[in-house]
């Protein structure tokens, strides 16, 4: 069971926590918000990593993204939640996240926090999280510009990391 602490548009707590059911988040109540986390993970070499869907997730299901994250826990501010997601979900450990910026959903109820974390491990130390992730590849600059384009690819991220994106061009 996930509980997450539910917030204003402007982030203020509303002191209510909602229970993550499958298929259900878009029920929480309009002017209430959970903080989301999003991260872009980049090697110290310049490749970003790219994870495949895990084929039962309710969401985009098989498509690829390039990004970590997930939703923070009761009590978690979004960057210790995209510290978390971001090893359980690809079992990296980011040297240093870089705020990017925020977004908010009205359709999920979701206010974005959206980080570029940076790493230098072994490329192949990437540990996949059942129930999450089944692939993963690390892609050079220019293969990421293709990739966020690609019919296969979640491009939800693409408006959240556009400053970012922008800068890389």
């Amino acid at each position: 069971m996930e509980l997450w602490d539910l917030y204003d548009i402007n982030l203020n707590p509303l002191h209510k926590t909602w229970e993550r059911k499958k298929g259900k988040n878009h029920d929480i109540p309009d002017g209430e918000y959970h903080i989301v986390c999003d991260l872009l993970i980049r090697h110290a070499d310049g490749d970003f990593l790219l994870t495949r869907r895990d084929l039962n997730k309710d969401i985009a299901p098989g498509m690829w993204e390039a990004s970590a994250g997930g939703s923070a826990l009761m009590g978690e501010t979004a960057e210790e939640a995209a510290y978390r997601e971001m090893f359980e979900e690809t079992g990296l450990k980011a040297e240093r996240l870089e705020f990017v910026d925020n977004a908010v959903s009205e359709f999920s109820h979701s206010i974005f926090f959206s980080y570029v974390a940076y790493v230098s491990c072994d490329k192949d130390s990437v540990k996949l999280q059942e129930g999450e992730t089944i692939d993963y590849k690390w892609v050079n600059l220019q293969e990421f510009f293709k990739f966020l384009e690609a019919d296969d690819a979640l491009k939800g991220h693409n408006e959240r990391y556009k400053k970012y994106i922008d800068t890389l061009r």
